[in-house]
């Protein structure tokens, strides 16, 4: 990822990666450099090419591991199947053996010190409200999500989803009490770095303000959040970036206003699909703006009339679109508000991209370019036809 870096202008801005690597949930890297690995030899068997969907694989989130506990759950339906059947021990062994050998030094090292770095906090940090750390539907969503969420079908999604512009969904998600509780703790948790002048990692490399929702302990909680409900509705509406196969996520908060960020440069993130959810408080500004989805080659072309689309933030409403939707946040003039983000990445997409050497199907600007090449082709077959038929004559 090239570094991230704030310009004057919004509407003109170069247009730069999101890099959440810092202090974010790193899993996608590991099960990429596994999967990267399947032809070696562990333990005299080799890791399967093509995932068990069938599978259900067991559960590791009340364990510390060496590497992230939704890692190991992604991983495991790529098992060879006498593994398969073996306990969760021995699972556990042998998907640790593979990603020690196949992850670089140097990663090995850093996510051994982000490790350490997250469990002083978890040790030292007294949670406000225990309840936001085990996910309970009915406080967390209001009911119309909760019903499509279990109806789960296109139809009940399109039924409280709107699409103001192409690619991007705008739906009621939150209930209001479930915003003040996550506004009172963000609160606890900046009290208590300051207090104990804790130096926490920050979101990303574009924000000096906002926290690190996996490093205080919520990473079960926004686990299942991605899982149980935002993989069902990215399987619907972004199948085309991994949308089916998100397995790990970056969770934070930003905040803006009067002694915060006040703006956010034009950018893309680093995931496949972003939420973005405002708890509140009261503000004025920071309205969202997209200028279209692009792939790496072409993020920085121009933006297309149709592609231009501004969102005004209500608290509890959701927005998902694509990572590679460029976007930004305009000033907050006053007030003070905080929104949450969760960063869903997909592994497998993430590798079978490397692979890819034709367009992309989600890029504005590959569209543009497969169009006019099918245009150039039939015109020169048009053209090809018409000399034959001038011979023959």
């Amino acid at each position: 990822m090239s570094s991230e870096q704030r310009e004057g202008s919004q509407e003109t801005t170069t247009t730069v990666e999101g890099n959440g690597t810092i202090g974010g949930n790193n899993s996608h890297s590991t099960v990429t450099a596994t999967l990267r690995a399947t032809s070696t030899m562990v333990s005299c068997q080799r890791l399967r090419l093509n995932p068990n969907n069938e599978h259900r694989p067991d559960s590791y989130e009340d364990l510390q591991l060496d590497f992230p506990n939704s890692v190991y759950s992604s991983l495991e339906k790529y098992l060879p199947p006498n593994m398969l059947v073996s306990n969760r021990d021995e699972k556990i062994k042998f998907m640790t053996d593979i990603m020690l050998r196949h992850l670089p030094h140097g990663e090995r090292s850093r996510a051994q010190r982000h490790r350490d770095y997250r469990q002083k906090i978890i040790s030292n940090y007294q949670p406000l409200h225990r309840e936001l750390y085990t996910l309970v539907p009915t406080v967390c969503f209001v009911p119309s999500f909760l019903k499509a969420i279990n109806e789960s079908t296109e139809e009940s999604f399109r039924n409280i989803i709107s699409e103001p512009s192409p690619g991007v969904f705008v739906f009621d998600m939150l209930q209001p009490t479930f915003c003040e509780m996550m506004l009172s703790e963000i609160d606890n948790f900046e009290r208590w770095v300051g207090e104990t002048k804790f130096r926490i990692m920050r979101p990303n490399t574009m924000n000096k303000y906002g926290a690190v929702l996996d490093d205080f302990g919520l990473d079960t909680m926004l686990d299942k959040l991605m899982e149980g409900f935002i993989r069902p509705i990215s399987k619907v509406f972004f199948s085309d970036v991994g949308g089916a196969s998100l397995d790990s996520h970056h969770g934070f908060v930003v905040e803006y206003g009067k002694d915060r960020d006040v703006d956010l440069g034009f950018h893309v993130d680093d995931s496949e699909v972003t939420l973005n959810v405002c708890l509140g408080n009261q503000f004025v500004g920071g309205e969202l703006f997209f200028r279209g989805t692009r792939c790496e080659k072409h993020v920085n072309t121009a933006t297309k009339a149709d592609e231009i689309f501004d969102y005004d933030h209500i608290p509890g409403q959701a927005v998902l679109h694509r990572g590679r939707h460029r976007h930004g946040a305009r000033a907050t003039t006053s007030g003070h508000r905080v929104n949450m983000l969760l960063w869903c990445r997909s592994s497998v997409f993430r590798e079978l991209k490397t692979h890819q050497k034709e367009f992309s199907s989600w890029c504005g600007e590959c569209f543009c370019e497969k169009r006019d090449e099918k245009v150039r082709s039939i015109d020169a077959l048009r053209k090809k036809l018409f000399k034959a038929r001038q011979t023959q004559a």
